[in-house]
């Protein structure tokens, strides 16, 4: 069984997450809150995030639920297909917050689903699909 130093190095390593300023907890072993406050950097319109904004929190979300699901394998994971339905803008400065979880675990591939929050209203969902491999492939 593994540390969750893998996870911690995840989040070391992650600087794409760290540039739109997104922060994850792992809720249970599949399982996680991701959130991010949309800035001006992250605007299309004067008052709307970029749809590519949401989608990055999306795969980000449905990623990190997976590799919760995997980690202690030594394992991490890639998206092999992102699933994206957007409902309501992203407004500059709410907080949207993802909640996602893994539907299903195989061997190597891995399913999950997310929901996506601003206060109490539904702005999008998703889902994805995931390959789990060794972390040294990655370069853990």
């Amino acid at each position: 069984m593994y540390s969750t130093d893998l996870i911690e190095k995840y989040i070391q390593s992650n600087k794409f997450g760290e540039l739109l300023g997104m922060d994850f907890e792992i809720t249970s072993l599949g399982s996680i809150i991701y959130s991010m406050k949309i800035e001006e950097k992250h605007l299309a319109t004067p008052i709307a995030a970029h749809g590519g904004v949401v989608a990055s929190l999306i795969d980000a979300a449905l990623g990190v639920a997976c590799l919760s699901a995997v980690f202690s394998e030594g394992k991490v994971v890639s998206t092999l297909e992102l699933s994206i339905k957007y409902l309501k803008p992203a407004k500059l400065g709410a907080t949207i917050i993802a909640k996602s979880d893994v539907i299903s675990k195989g061997n190597r591939i891995l399913v999950s689903e997310v929901k996506v929050y601003d206060g109490d209203q539904l702005i999008a969902t998703g889902s994805g699909t995931f390959n789990a491999y060794p972390k040294e492939k990655a370069g853990y």
